[in-house]
């Protein structure tokens, strides 16, 4: 089956067709690095590390560009606030998102360009522009004119007579002030580069522009990012890009925010969740399976209880495929997932149908193991091993072997303990006295263990809290 994407540009879900057939060229919008990343932005990259899987999977030969815009207003404001080098601010908060990527599994980008390496190709750009009448210098500052374009707005599908284009300060000398800059002139205490126009730096729609040209040429698949950036940032990528003369990107997919409270989070609002506090308080695995599996055109409303629930739906799929290991041993993803599965993802990535199946699975496993029958219990973990895979969410994988790693010094420890009481619940149940060994193990469910009996005797797991 062909994989079908929603398309932003064009409203609807399309056959994907890629411009180079066993290929596709990917580019993100990443981050802006003024702040540390909460669980927002990470919720985009983990949305496209799944689409790349997939198209891997598919057989396709993946490039994956993601940016960093590590020089704009915000990361300018922040420098001035706590009186540290624009830089300084621009690569601390670098490393803590790529932290965060790493954190909850995303693979690395074929390239990670950052926009202070490319103001050669930047003004390159504005060049170019400014020969084709698109653009124009005034007071040190270069504008992209909006009317020179007749597709502008195509994207958002606005009006032009209405528009309000965002402007920061400075913007002076503007034909029309819906034109949008492209280049900033320098002002005092601010960083600057040298250009044809005089010192400045660039605007933040042209350094996307710019660094899609160089890594995937005049054309590529798919432009990705978050709903917000529909309008002005792909709005004016586009009109750059392609009054330029570029055929820039085939589809638009952008992913839905994480909101709280109905709003979108967000620094600015001060309601954002920190990718780095969230570690400390949940497993990276789980905040992967709860950013991760609902459909990435679904807003996803931040709330603990949800957060909990996500925890105890992996635990199940945990829980099955420990069980399997102990009884088989070590097995081996299946070469390809179930038929259901890949239809579901091929499906604009539904990733919701496709976690039907995973779980569907997971219990034909579980009710496999019930009945003693070994062998459908590891074919079933098979395919649920070639199905997590996929989302990046195998328990099994290398990636996240360090989750379960992290407490072996005190696994023994707990091992020991919980096995004296088991012991006692044991001897309790021998003599029939049932009431104790109930009580027993109501106790150790309250401290947050589950206790399975099975025909080698009860075992211990720690259960979601």
């Amino acid at each position: 089956m062909t994989i079908r994407l929603y398309d932003t540009s064009a409203r609807q879900i399309r056959d994907f067709a890629p411009l180079t057939p066993g290929c596709v060229s990917i580019y993100l919008c990443g981050a802006t690095v003024q702040a540390a990343p909460h669980i927002g932005h990470i919720r985009s990259g983990l949305n496209f590390d799944i689409m790349r899987r997939w198209f891997a999977y598919r057989g396709y030969e993946v490039t994956f560009i993601r940016n960093v815009t590590d020089i704009d207003d915000k990361i300018i404001t922040k420098a001035a606030e706590q009186k540290r080098p624009w830089w300084s601010i621009g690569y601390e908060n670098e490393r803590a998102f790529n932290d965060g990527y790493t954190a909850l599994g995303c693979l690395p980008p074929t390239y990670e360009p950052r926009a202070t390496g490319h103001v050669t190709e930047m003004v390159e750009m504005m060049q170019g522009l400014i020969e084709r009448g698109h653009a124009y210098e005034s007071d040190g500052n270069v504008y992209f004119d909006v009317r020179s374009f007749p597709g502008y707005l195509e994207l958002s599908r606005q009006e032009l007579d209405n528009l309000l284009q965002p402007s920061g300060d400075g913007e002076t000398g503007k034909r029309d002030p819906r034109d949008f800059a492209m280049w900033k002139s320098a002002k005092p205490g601010e960083p600057t580069w040298s250009t044809p126009w005089g010192p400045g730096r660039p605007g933040w729609h042209l350094e996307c522009s710019a660094m899609a040209h160089k890594y995937l040429g005049t054309a590529f698949d798919i432009h990705g990012g978050g709903l917000d950036l529909i309008f002005p940032h792909h709005e004016n990528e586009i009109a750059q890009a392609k009054a330029y003369g570029d055929d820039f990107a085939r589809y638009w997919v952008h992913n839905a925010w994480v909101t709280m409270a109905g709003d979108k989070m967000s620094k600015s609002l001060g309601n954002s969740v920190l990718v780095s506090e969230m570690v400390k308080q949940w497993r990276p695995i789980v905040l992967r399976y709860y950013l991760g599996t609902p459909h990435y055109r679904s807003m996803i409303e931040y709330s603990e209880d949800a957060l909990r629930e996500a925890e105890s739906a992996f635990a199940r799929i945990e829980g099955f495929v420990q069980r399997v290991v102990e009884k088989a041993g070590p097995v081996e993803p299946s070469a390809e997932v179930p038929p259901a599965f890949a239809e579901a993802m091929d499906d604009d990535l539904g990733v919701p149908q496709a976690l039907a199946v995973v779980h569907t699975t997971v219990r034909q496993g579980n009710s496999a193991l019930a009945a003693d029958d070994k062998e459908a219990a590891v074919a079933r973990l098979a395919e649920v091993r070639a199905m997590l895979g996929v989302l990046g969410l195998d328990p099994l994988d290398e990636h996240w072997a360090g989750e379960t790693d992290r407490g072996d010094d005190l696994h023994g420890v707990v091992d020991s303990l919980v096995r004296l009481v088991l012991d006692q619940r044991e001897a309790a149940r021998a003599r029939k006295d049932w009431a104790t060994a109930d009580a027993i193990r109501d106790q150790l469910g309250q401290s947050g263990l589950t206790i399975e009996d099975g025909p080698q005797g009860p075992r211990w797991t720690l259960g979601p809290r």
